[in-house]
């Protein structure tokens, strides 16, 4: 009998590999930002740091994404949060009026979706609106590296307006830091260098060199909070959509934590940081006339 044919195997193909990573990070700092979380009717707050609903839509707008655009992809995107400078607290006491003069309505709707008039009539409303006064983030969004070097490329050259929450707080340049970063999320925001202002870092190094227990000025332990499925924590702030008829959120899992980050302070650095830098505005303007985009940089 013939001897059997060697057996011919066809290799498993191999498992296919998740898309490289990459983290963008970026600096959201401004006069004033307002992330709204629980906001409803005439109370207007914000949490201490900026939301995911917030750094999506900053994120949508650079993009040129229209409100009812599919943000899957945007909301996919690993958020990380660092607070190198919380701020201040500031309550705007705000009034609403009818510029006709018509009394204002009500927020309730009848049967057929149209508000009800105030009874008695009202003629002005009194909302109080929370702001962080002189506050300095630095956010960080991880996920596959083609969306994260386009989201780049955008925040460099939004296509709309960029805002810190309300389209009222107009951020400080830069938002972008550098370029797209390799590396776990934890460990991008641990290496950015502290993105405080000149005052606070001044004050910092006096309190870490003449206080009564001195201790290095070069390192500072800043708090982050992160995306993570097995933290202990929740945020309900993660938008379906940002669509006005649609509009809704829903629940993350976030894991806080602290970082020790280099203060960027040389040992002579004491002068120069009580000096703010400065610098020579340049007008631009678009080839037919104002462009307040160029102004900004952008």
């Amino acid at each position: 009998m013939p001897a059997d044919p060697t057996p011919t195997t066809t290799p498993a193909p191999a498992p296919e590999q998740a898309e490289d990573q990459a983290v963008l990070v970026l600096r959201l700092a401004g006069p004033l930002q307002s992330w709204g979380d629980r906001s409803a009717f005439n109370r207007r707050d914000t949490p201490p740091q900026p939301t995911k609903s917030g750094v999506v839509g900053l994120l949508a707008a650079a993009a040129g994404l229209p409100r009812e655009a599919d943000i899957t992809g945007l909301v996919g995107l690993r958020l990380g949060v660092r607070i190198d400078q919380p701020g201040t607290l500031l309550r705007d006491y705000h009034t609403v009026s009818d510029y006709r003069g018509r009394p204002l309505p009500q927020s309730g709707v009848n049967a057929k979706g149209i508000q009800k008039p105030t009874s008695p009539a009202k003629d002005t409303h009194v909302t109080h609106r929370y702001y962080l006064q002189d506050a300095v983030f630095v956010a960080a969004v991880q996920g596959p590296a083609g969306l994260v070097a386009t989201l780049a490329e955008a925040i460099r050259r939004p296509a709309f307006p960029l805002a810190l929450g309300r389209r009222s707080c107009v951020p400080t340049q830069p938002i972008a830091l550098g370029t797209v970063r390799t590396g776990a999320l934890e460990e991008v925001l641990a290496d950015e260098p502290w993105q405080a202002g000149t005052a606070v870092k001044a004050a910092y190094r006096r309190r870490a060199e003449r206080g009564p227990d001195p201790f290095s000025p070069h390192r500072i332990d800043l708090a982050a909070t992160f995306d993570d499925p097995a933290g202990d924590d929740t945020s309900q702030d993660v938008p379906r959509s940002f669509a006005p008829r649609e509009r809704g959120f829903t629940t993350r899992r976030i894991r806080h934590a602290w970082l020790n980050v280099p203060t960027g302070l040389a040992p002579s650095a004491l002068s120069a940081a009580s000096t703010p830098p400065t610098t020579t505005a340049q007008p631009a303007t678009a080839a037919g006339g104002h462009d307040p985009f160029a102004l900004l940089g952008w």
